[in-house]
């Protein structure tokens, strides 16, 4: 563990990293918050004021003004903080594909949702249990301002999922309670994903003996490659996604290459299981599929 730094000029810290697993945990040795859908980011407070860096410890502080000068007004010396940058939509949830927009046209409508919290007035934070982090962090955060604190959810992890899911959510994030912060891929915190379903262009089926068959996705509107999804349909439903696909024979996009796929002319619109939250196609597979025109 590095020696606690003095109150002196404060070095960005990796993150920890929670691990993806299929459902949340049981036991009271959890925390439980919403996973919010934004930019994983840290604050940084010292002698030399406020920073704030992405993920990968890149200086962001110019893309979020705003909340850098919010920062400068909490009640500490100097501290790093663990957090997200989201935006939230007209329903309150965190919304990332208006997050984008709003870094460059719209800096009031930022938020910095602090969990963690690794270093104040000169110590050093990361032994420390986390129930302990996080009591200090809630003290020093001010009630609504742009610098929230991410409260825990009340109740057991299975009934918490459940309401994340029927609420929209991305998912959630469990974090055991007397953990101390270690920079990297942890299983001290673990994350649970909720599953959306949505519609994408079929760009063509990859199809290869021995190995399993995929669709191949686009956006819909834009084209823009997605990913591919695991094709789990019955047998019925295969031969016909087979023959479509031949009447449809098309030529790859965009000079893709994948030399086991059967390309397919626009007209084929899949429907898709798959993380919700993620730019690209994650977990994903292919329920059904329509042509154009159909219902």
């Amino acid at each position: 563990m590095p020696k606690p730094a003095g109150r002196d000029r404060l070095s960005f810290i990796e993150p920890l990293m929670p691990t993806l697993v299929d459902k949340p945990p049981e036991g009271d040795g959890w925390i439980h918050e919403v996973k919010f859908d934004g930019y994983r980011s840290q604050i940084v407070r010292d002698v030399d004021g406020v920073r704030i860096f992405s993920r990968r410890g890149l200086d962001w502080t110019a893309k979020y003004r705003d909340l850098a000068k919010a920062a400068s007004g909490l009640d500490a010396e100097d501290a790093i903080i663990d957090g997200e940058v989201i935006v939230t939509n007209e329903a309150g949830l965190s919304d990332f594909k208006a997050l984008r927009k709003a870094i460059t046209s719209r800096q009031q409508d930022l938020y910095f949702v602090a969990f963690d919290l690794l270093h104040f007035n000169g110590r050093d934070l990361r032994d420390m249990p986390l129930e302990d982090r996080r009591e200090i962090l809630a003290e020093m955060i001010p009630p609504g301002g742009r610098i929230q604190f991410s409260q825990s959810l009340p109740g057991d992890a299975k009934s918490i999922f459940h309401l994340i899911d029927q609420a929209g959510l991305e998912g959630m994030v469990s974090k055991r309670k007397e953990s101390k912060y270690r920079s990297g891929n942890s299983t001290a915190w673990l994350k649970a994903k909720c599953y959306a379903i949505d519609e994408y262009d079929l760009l063509g089926v990859e199809r290869e003996a021995g190995k399993p068959a995929f669709a191949l996705l686009a956006e819909r509107g834009t084209g823009r490659y997605v990913g591919s999804a695991f094709i789990t349909l019955n047998r019925e439903m295969r031969e016909r996604l087979w023959q479509r696909a031949l009447e449809h024979a098309g030529t790859a996009p965009n000079g893709m290459k994948r030399p086991a796929t059967q390309w397919v002319r626009p007209g084929l619109i899949g429907r898709v299981k798959h993380l919700r939250g993620e730019d690209d196609l994650r977990h994903a597979s292919l329920q059904d599929f329509r042509e154009v025109g159909t219902p």
